[in-house]
């Protein structure tokens, strides 16, 4: 079982960029071609991406969506996406233009069936992100916090069907702090569910350690500021995510 690494494209007002915290105006901005940068991954070796709409995220819907389909056109492998997608005919409408899976975020926490309804119709599709601050998890494109833990809200949908588990400790996401391996794989062994980590992978060592995880149930990896300024190669991350 090797770890699957997750580039990761940003978008806000149809650029590519990343965050600092999440927070909307703290964004750096990488490029204006999103599918151009999806190209790059792909010839990179990656053949799985991770996108997520911002601006989505915020407004409960779909802002980016031109960008999104151009990407899926162009990239030849799987991408994953989330930002704001909180219905079903949303769900459904990804996945009619050849998305492969569907990250939920918001409505797991206010909706818990709503993630069960998509799982059963879209077996495989869908991974439901457990975002957390303090080990609570954030949601409103992490503009809140609410009062359930992290483990707590991952059980939840331990027979529901779901994919995956996209954790991120949103206090290290786009810092280049590292990644949090230990809340990770903590997450990773409590629930039967595979664990996808995102949030502060500043180098290969982070690919390293998370591919001697896999085999307790830590999937894979997203990893975005690294790869754009320079201090990941994605070659040898997918080498070493392999290799371990």
């Amino acid at each position: 079982m090797s770890l699957i690494v997750f580039p990761a494209i940003d978008l806000k007002q149809g650029q590519v960029v990343r965050l600092a915290e999440g927070d909307m105006d703290r964004a750096t901005v990488y490029g204006d071609d999103p599918a151009a940068q999806a190209m790059i991954f792909s010839e990179a070796g990656a053949e799985h991406l991770h996108v997520v709409d911002l601006d989505g995220a915020f407004a409960g819907q779909s802002v980016n969506g031109e960008a999104v389909r151009a990407i899926v056109t162009r990239f030849p492998g799987h991408v994953q996406l989330g930002g704001g997608i909180r219905t079903p005919q949303a769900v459904e409408a990804w996945f009619d233009i050849g998305v492969a899976r569907v990250v939920i975020g918001t409505a797991a926490l206010e909706n818990p069936q709503f993630v069960r309804d998509m799982a059963a119709a879209f077996p495989g599709g869908i991974v439901v992100a457990v975002d957390a601050r303090d080990g609570m998890v954030a949601t409103k494109g992490w503009a809140e916090v609410s009062n359930v833990s992290v483990i707590d809200m991952a059980r939840r949908f331990e027979d529901a069907g779901v994919a995956a588990l996209l954790f991120t400790d949103v206090g290290r996401d786009g810092l280049l702090k590292g990644c949090n391996v230990e809340a990770t794989v903590d997450l990773a062994r409590a629930v039967a569910i595979p664990v996808i980590a995102s949030g502060g992978v500043k180098g290969i060592g982070d690919i390293h350690v998370l591919a001697l995880h896999a085999r307790d149930g830590v999937e894979g990896v997203i990893t975005g500021r690294a790869l754009y300024d320079g201090r990941l190669d994605l070659t040898t991350a997918l080498a070493m995510a392999k290799a371990a």
